[in-house]
């Protein structure tokens, strides 16, 4: 799916393709997204089931049009009950039995996010939003309703040459095409095994063979190909491509040559089994693979990009235009397994005609205790997975990667996971963007089927309302559906879900421009057919023309020493509905009366609105009434600004509980005092319902946390009630990382005040001169995702940015003689499987050549060197910084493994040493936050002397601190537990730095994570100094009277 775009300044090669420089060209992109789900594999091997639904999905963005940008990626988990060991939920029943041939639901949610994030990790695509809901319980009628077959949902936000959007038509003569991984003996059947009507009616063995498996580096070289390709502009080779996914070669290659048909060669492809037979090399759903055309006189430069990237590439075929696809075992044609006519499998096929009849549902109303407090309430609804923390969850996804990230889950200086909008800039030379968010509503879906998915789509919207957009009408949305529709009473109810959210978007004047669905939601327990509650997923995208202008959930007025007050935009009518909700969840019920949309035209009016309000600044912080209710929404906006409130509602009349947590539609702002009146005008020019209900007051969790209604109170410190939040994804932090880093990260919560950023330097200061042409090398090798943000970040200071891959250097097609600086980025060089950077290192010590190149350079007194993250840990194993190393020689200072034993990333705070390294001249004091995403971040020596040598010789660059500007080893200030917070080393002459964190993803203000509003008036980021300090040292040290 695709919606017009903007005009921009992008980065592209002068020559796609091979050996080139960077430069920012004028071009015109429009705006992609994607979703689908990977359920059945996902329940029978989560792990693989979720990289390969990530996987196909990164492959549907690269296939629109004639190629396709990645940019950023959204995830959502649908499980039954946890059940966590040691962690009793009153409302999870303990007798409930699951299949042994589906993965428990405990293991679907950690093995399957961990999946997910580690292919997105590798591949080099941010996740930047998401959901999770699990759910078992019998229903008023006694029927079992849980997610056995869980949902693994996987959203694309990408972007697309203007002139790109349309593939051309196959015609006779043209190549047919494979790139990417050889054939293997996986995903045999898995497009039939998933669509059984009810999963474990089918044998095991098949279950397990029929799930793919997920290679993310050679994803990786596969979209650089692509990219490549299309960054030839007119000379883009590609004529048409398609992703392979279900159904496999049998499936891609027909529709590629679709219809004029064509012939394929067997013999042509590159197997990585040699016992593979010819049906399963025409059925296999292995991954990482595209199907293309070109024509024949760009043949050998779709080989050289391929080279280049070593990517495999197979040329299977040729169009023939018969209109029939034939597969041949060899160009004799003398056995063709495979031979029909196009018309016959893709042509006119007879419709089908489904009879589908309503089923009558048992509902009951609610009963809660009598004396249920409200307090009582939120110990069990703040520990709902779907209500509490995902902290779990964004610990260890990659939320910063290519540098285009503007918005994404975390917010607030303790980076709480909170904010429910993704926005990304398409650019790294503009502010132009897209934004996203998501809506499912599946549990009020049980109460009322229509209801549920309005209320899905406004959601969706409720969302997306805090980032500014072009306007509503532009907003179109993805609709992923997943039911049991074959089963009596599903599909019936699947159609009125279908009419009840087509007839809300009309009224809204948006628009389902694209999904998927998966019908075969129900699984075999035993001799019980146990269905997953239907779900509506309803992702939206919208063109944002300044990423800048978003509203984040945390409250800010008391950290800025000001006022806030709480307005409530409430679009209930005075309802106060249960059914559905988290607080009957936990109770074991469902409700007879769910929360509904009243009107079209209230949603629309409080949208735009708030829309005037987000873009003229006037709105602090902003958050939807969700799961939880409207409680649950005060509460995590003071979780996220660390801070406390008084509230009292007074325009609604009921009961306590029922108006604190019922999920109506409505959202809640935060407005500083002396801007009330203008929101309140916004507000009541379009006629919407808002209402001043309290304030923000006090700083620290130790603050006060107060809320009336109709003579019911809770006062509490924020304290207990946020350790309760954050408590569910501490006990799943046990069953992903170790005991020790779980425990410090949660026990810290009592502790932290946020951190306190110092400048020693005006980030602002124009004197910066760009008057010579310094050129550097950002040199990249397999696995490598981090050059273009670093070779933005190096154009901004003033640089000529060349792209270099060690194949270049390898083949001798470029050298490093010529350039001032060399710049290693970050990433997963052969995906880490030797260790972090051991593969890359390797290709430069075992090659005389190549090892000769890097020495010379290194020895050059006009030269400098930088690295990070991956970059760092390759400038330590060759021994830039350090001693120099020899072949066989281990390296004075190596990187390991985090503490936590996983990947993290954070947003984390380092302090700027005195130190020699020439890039952080004048900011040494400094104290300020930056990007850390590492899986082996923590500095260990070859002896307890080196560390003290370095700290002697002032070659400390950088270390992490916590609250109070001091270095720490306290987990998750200091991310990977290196030694009194080590992030950064320098050589002995500075010329040289490496370290672990990500500057050149947090160069510009919108990058940032987290910014003080003190500082929300720089127009640079503090990060952007070190790019310009590398500018000016070139400017003036030349000694080698080299020439340029």
């Amino acid at each position: 799916s695709a919606i017009k775009g903007f005009q921009h300044r992008s980065l592209r090669p002068v020559t796609s393709g091979s050996v080139s420089e960077l430069k920012q060209v004028p071009t015109e992109s429009h705006l992609i997204f994607t979703a689908e789900t990977h359920n059945f594999p996902t329940g029978v091997a989560p792990f693989s089931g979720a990289t390969t639904g990530t996987g196909g999905r990164i492959r549907d963005v690269q296939s629109v049009g004639r190629g396709g940008y990645c940019i950023a990626g959204t995830a959502g988990y649908s499980v039954g009950n946890l059940q966590i060991p040691g962690y009793d939920l009153p409302w999870e029943d303990k007798s409930f039995t699951y299949p042994s041939n589906f993965a428990p639901p405990l293991e679907i949610l950690v093995e399957a996010s961990n999946g997910a994030s580690d292919y997105g990790n590798k591949f080099g695509e941010p996740l930047l939003c998401g959901f999770v809901r699990t759910f078992g319980l019998n229903d008023a009628s006694g029927e079992r309703k849980e997610w056995i077959k869980p949902i693994m949902f996987s959203g694309g936000i990408g972007s697309m040459e203007a002139d790109m959007t349309e593939k051309l038509k196959p015609e006779p003569g043209h190549q047919i095409i494979k790139i990417g991984g050889p054939v293997y003996r996986i995903g045999v059947g898995g497009g039939s095994a998933s669509s059984v009507e009810v999963q474990g009616d089918n044998k095991e063995e098949l279950d397990f063979n029929a799930v793919q498996r997920g290679d993310a580096e050679m994803e990786n070289k596969l979209n650089r190909v692509v990219r490549a390709c299309l960054e030839l502009g007119p000379k883009n080779p590609i004529v048409s491509i398609h992703d392979q996914g279900a159904g496999g070669n049998g499936n891609v290659l027909k529709e590629l040559v679709e219809p004029v048909g064509g012939v394929i060669y067997a013999d042509r492809f590159e197997l990585g089994d040699p016992t593979i037979n010819v049906l399963e090399l025409w059925g296999a759903e292995y991954q990482e693979n595209n199907a293309l055309l070109c024509k024949k006189k760009d043949v050998d430069l779709l080989k050289s990009i391929c080279k280049r990237e070593r990517c495999p590439v197979n040329f299977v075929g040729e169009v023939t235009g018969t209109g029939k696809v034939v597969l041949a075992l060899d160009e004799s044609m003398k056995v063709t397994p495979f031979n029909l006519e196009l018309d016959h499998v893709l042509g006119k096929m007879p419709q089908k005609v489904f009879k589908l009849e309503r089923k009558s549902t048992l509902y009951k109303p609610i009963e809660l205790p009598k004396a249920l407090s409200i307090y009582q309430s939120l110990e069990r609804v703040l520990r709902l997975p779907s209500v509490g923390s995902k902290r779990y969850l964004t610990n260890k996804v990659d939320r910063c990667v290519t540098g285009l990230v503007a918005q994404q889950q975390c917010v607030g200086p303790l980076h709480t996971p909170l904010a429910d909008v993704a926005v990304t800039a398409i650019s790294h030379f503009g502010y132009e963007g897209i934004a996203s968010s998501i809506g499912e509503q599946p549990i009020k879906g049980l109460v009322n089927t229509a209801a549920g998915a309005r209320m899905t789509v406004a959601e969706a919207l409720s969302n997306l309302v805090f980032a500014g957009i072009t306007e509503l009408r532009d907003v179109k949305c993805s609709g992923n559906w997943m039911w049991a529709a074959k089963l009596p009473g599903e599909g019936a109810a699947l159609f009125d879900a279908c009419k009840a959210m087509c007839d809300l978007m009309s009224q809204l004047g948006i628009a389902i421009d694209g999904g998927k669905d998966s019908l075969s939601m129900a699984a075999r327990v035993g001799k019980d057919t146990i269905k997953a509650p239907g779900t509506l997923v309803v992702s939206t995208y919208a063109p944002c023309p300044d990423v800048r202008r978003v509203v984040t959930p945390n409250f800010k007025a008391p950290s800025m020493g000001k006022q806030g007050i709480i307005l409530f935009v409430d679009l209930s009518l005075g309802d106060s509905r249960l059914g559905g909700s988290a607080l009957a969840q936990t109770f074991g019920q469902l409700g007879e009366e769910s929360p509904d949309v009243h009107n079209a035209t209230d949603l629309i009016n409080a949208f735009n609105a708030t829309q005037q309000l987000v873009k003229d600044g006037s709105i602090l912080a902003g958050h939807d009434v969700s799961d939880g209710g409207l409680i649950v929404c005060l509460l995590e906006m003071c979780f996220a600004g660390i801070c406390g409130m008084e509230v009292e509602v007074q325009h609604r009349q009921g009961k306590p509980l029922n108006i604190l947590f019922a999920e109506e539609v409505g959202w809640v702002l935060e407005v500083i005092e002396g801007d009330v009146g203008h929101c309140m005008e916004v507000f009541k020019s379009h006629n919407v319902p808002v209402f001043t209900i309290g304030k923000t007051v006090g700083y620290g969790v130790k603050s006060k946390f107060g809320v009336i209604v109709n003579n019911a109170c809770l006062e509490s410190s924020v304290l207990p009630l946020m350790k309760m939040w954050e408590e569910t994804s501490y006990r799943l932090e046990l069953h992903q990382t170790i005991k020790s880093c779980a425990d410090s990260e949660f026990q810290s919560l009592q502790n932290r005040t946020g951190p306190k950023y110092v400048l020693t330097f005006d980030p602002d200061d124009d004197k910066h001169i760009k008057d010579e042409l310094v050129p550097v090398a950002v040199i990249r090798e397999e696995g490598t995702n981090g050059d273009r943000e670093m070779a933005a970040a190096l154009i901004r200071a003033g640089f000529k940015v060349w792209d270099i891959t060690m194949q270049d250097l390898v083949t001798g097609v470029a050298t490093l003689d010529r350039f001032r600086g060399v710049i290693f980025p970050g990433g997963f060089s052969y995906a880490d499987v030797l260790g972090s950077a051991k593969g890359w290192a390797a290709s430069i010590i075992f090659n005389d050549q190549i090892r000769e190149q890097f020495n010379k350079f290194f020895s050059r007194r006009d030269t400098f060197s930088f690295g990070t993250c991956n970059g760092c840990q390759l400038m330590a194993l060759i021994g830039w910084i350090g001693s120099p190393i020899t072949q066989g020689q281990k390296p004075d200072i190596m990187l390991e493994h985090n503490l936590s034993e996983r990947f993290e990333c954070r947003w984390s705070t380092i302090k700027i040493e005195n130190s020699k390294a020439i890039m952080l001249k004048d900011m040494e004091g400094s104290i300020f936050g930056v990007w850390c995403s590492h899986g082996e971040g923590r500095f260990v020596f070859k002896d307890d002397t080196i560390y003290s040598q370095l700290v002697d010789d002032n070659l400390v660059a950088l270390r992490y601190t916590d609250d109070n500007g001091e270095p720490t080893e306290t987990y998750p200030m200091n991310p990977n537990g290196s030694i009194e917070g080590l992030a950064g080393v320098c050589s002995s002459d500075g010329r040289h730095l490496a370290m672990m964190p990500h500057p050149e993803r947090c160069v510009q203000p919108f990058q940032c994570a987290y910014l003080p509003q003190s500082w929300i008036h720089f127009k640079k980021s503090p990060w952007e100094k070190m790019f310009r300090n590398a500018y000016e040292w070139c400017r003036k040290n030349k000694f080698d009277n080299v020439y340029y």
